[in-house]
């Protein structure tokens, strides 16, 4: 029977979480399957593969073909490397204490790298977190100041239009000030005399005419 080493998918929708799994390769792909060797978590940064290497070094060396992503997943944990050390010791390469020193060497080197970027995800989100409490400090004083300088801006305009009400009320007392002797600019008092002297003129001849005729009647 051909045994495939795969992946399982489990886990809700928009985050998944798979099993690695040993299965007939005839099966579904989320069917029946032979024996759990591990899980995988992309979900996390770094993925985190949690792998029974012995188990999976086993079902290589009975023949078992991992898919592509398995392989990586077993690589990562050091399973491919430990089946590739007992093939040499199978030809006599070396012996079976120089392949187990090799491979904790290799899987000490590999968890000091993966620690490593670890340390430095740890780092880059501290960081991040204090630009951002630094913005919002910044922000959140930028706030207070615009609030303090508010109440200042208000009570300014106030002051300045109290002059300007005043102005505004003296210029327009001022020119009622002004007419009143415009009433008084009327020339009847000296006209009245003109009409007088001219009334007097014309009345003067008529008495002498009147005189001229009672004369003449005396006669």
């Amino acid at each position: 029977m051909p045994v495939r080493i795969r992946l399982q998918r489990h886990g809700k929708k928009g985050s998944p979480f798979y099993w690695i799994v040993a299965a007939d390769s005839r099966a579904k792909r989320d069917g029946r399957y032979l024996e759990k060797i591990g899980t995988y978590n992309p979900n996390t940064n770094p993925a985190t593969v949690n792998l029974d290497v012995d188990k999976a070094v086993e079902w290589l060396e009975n023949g078992a073909q991992p898919s592509d992503t398995a392989r990586t997943l077993l690589s990562y944990r050091g399973a491919m490397m430990k089946h590739h050390l007992n093939g040499g010791v199978s030809k006599g390469a070396f012996s079976q204490e120089e392949a187990d020193k090799r491979f904790a060497a290799w899987l000490e080197e590999k968890q000091a790298k993966i620690q490593a970027k670890i340390d430095g995800l740890d780092k880059d989100k501290a960081k991040d977190l204090s630009d951002r409490l630094e913005a919002e400090k910044a922000v959140n004083q930028k706030r207070i100041e615009d609030l303090t300088a508010a109440p200042e801006s208000e009570d300014a305009p106030a002051t300045e239009e109290a002059p300007a009400a005043e102005a505004s009320t003296v210029s327009e007392e001022a020119p009622a000030t002004e007419e009143a002797p415009a009433v008084e600019e009327t020339p009847v008092a000296e006209e009245a005399p003109a009409v007088e002297e001219t009334s007097a003129a014309e009345e003067a001849p008529q008495t002498k005419e009147t005189s001229n005729e009672e004369t003449e009647s005396k006669e």
